[in-house]
């Protein structure tokens, strides 16, 4: 079972490191992050997180108990000592595990949110231009509704003054 985590979180970091640098295997790690996330995949995914919880949980359970037992004995055997190493390392594993994914849900949920907000701006950037060349006297209406601004205020103080 070690090796599969060592291999996994293995993966999980290449995968976070590709999706932090613009690097040719982005777009398919984002391709591939997209179908995973529909259909059943959100279900699967939780339902191997969920398990992978409930192993790490266990682990834990098991240091709890080794330890209780050293507390109670006063002195540890090799066997303890051997079991509380690996479920040390066990736990440590499944919590990077976890943490890693959900690392790269959120990179990808920034990402894809980036580039929803980049297509945002390029299009109001474009309608911006196209008003701008549309009216030219933009500034010229901007004064006036100052002006009219001015001697509306103006006018306000008056009445209040009455």
């Amino acid at each position: 079972m070690l090796q599969l985590l060592f291999i996994v979180i293995f993966i999980e970091m290449v995968v976070i490191v590709s999706l932090s640098f613009k690097t040719p295997l982005r777009k398919l790690i984002l391709l591939i992050l997209d179908r995973v996330k529909r259909g059943s995949g959100p279900v699967v995914v939780k339902t191997v997180a969920g398990t992978v919880a409930v192993v790490m949980l266990s682990s834990v359970y098991s240091m709890m108990l080794i330890k209780k037992r050293w507390m109670e004995d006063g002195n540890a055997s090799q066997t303890d000592e051997i079991l509380m190493a690996k479920n040390l390392l066990e736990t440590t594993l499944m919590g990077g595990l976890l943490f890693h994914a959900y690392i790269i849900d959120k990179l990808h949920h920034y990402i894809k949110e980036l580039r929803i907000r980049r297509k945002t701006m390029e299009t109001a950037k474009k309608q911006g231009q196209g008003f701008e060349d549309a009216g030219g006297s933009g500034s010229d209406k901007v004064r006036a509704l100052e002006e009219e601004i001015a001697t509306l205020r103006a006018r306000v103080k008056q009445l209040e003054s009455h």
